[in-house]
């Protein structure tokens, strides 16, 4: 009885430390960004190339955010509703709901920036307001928290099965994390962010994963922590779709030069296709 209880405890342990290491891992891809990304493709420089460059980046994260939506989130979240037998009209509903709160709380919290920094522009209208970041970035951020939160989740549940399929799940979500996490940045240098404070921003959006993590280790159950996590999917799904085709893709549509336009085209079906790719995975 007690080397059952060792074993036991023994795989406790491993469990625990695999998923915080694996929770670690997945967020330190948020750094690889700035190894790929041009150092010309940073909003402080001025020069034209660098900014076609970011353009470029920024409809590459378009296409990565809607492939993301539609070929991973959406598949995953009917995935849930099915294997807990809550796959009828109703639960469809409810699937709906969410995807539209995304959407909705995403669009009222830019509403709220908005009018916060027209109060500020008002009452202090010096040097400081040019060095706001824009608005998009911290929704960015935010979406990014519930991402990263979703993976926590995830890799954690993972390790709780098995050793094995924890280390599997591990390696799937990096490799679907770099091309996000280069849109993501991407959106941050658009925003006004400097590389440096692009980086931070996304290692502390990071840490959110490890609290998923640490929520998924604590909860008794997989079962239980479907049944509690399952509106996050969706949620999160409606927050990149705002974030993709209200807050980036009307700025792409102003292109006025043909061969860019195209280009920007080929970068969103890119990141479309690569989200494709990996969803085999």
């Amino acid at each position: 009885m007690s080397a059952e209880n060792d074993v036991e405890t023994t795989s406790l342990y491993v469990s625990w430390i695999g998923a915080i290491l694996g929770s670690m891992l997945v967020g330190v891809s948020g750094l690889m960004p700035m190894l790929i990304i041009p150092l010309d493709a940073g909003p402080n420089l001025r020069s034209e190339q660098g900014s076609r460059k970011l353009r470029l980046l920024l409809s590459f994260a378009v296409g990565g955010l809607l492939g993301d939506v539609f070929l991973h989130l959406f598949p995953e979240a009917y995935g849930a509703l099915a294997s807990s037998g809550k796959n009828t009209h109703t639960g469809y509903l409810v699937m709906g709901l969410w995807i539209l709160g995304g959407i909705l709380t995403f669009l009222i919290l830019e509403k709220i920036f908005e009018y916060s920094d027209e109060e500020n522009s008002e009452n202090n209208n010096n040097k400081e307001n040019e060095k706001k970041k824009k608005i998009i970035g911290y929704l960015n951020l935010l979406a990014n928290c519930i991402d990263n939160f979703i993976h926590g989740l995830a890799v954690a549940s993972s390790f709780l099965a098995s050793l094995k399929m924890g280390i599997i799940t591990t390696f799937a979500i990096l490799i679907h994390e770099i091309p996000h996490e280069v849109g993501d940045f991407a959106i941050l240098l658009k925003s006004g962010f400097s590389r440096w404070e692009a980086g931070k921003a996304q290692i502390w959006t990071a840490s959110v994963g490890m609290l998923g993590a640490i929520a998924a280790l604590s909860l008794d159950s997989v079962k239980s922590l479907e049944a509690r996590t399952s509106w996050i999917l969706p949620f999160s799904a409606g927050g990149f779709l705002n974030i993709a085709l209200v807050s980036v893709l009307p700025e792409l549509i102003n292109e006025t030069d043909p061969r860019e336009a195209l280009k920007q085209l080929g970068c969103i079906v890119l990141g479309i296709m690569i989200m494709f790719m990996l969803s085999f995975l």
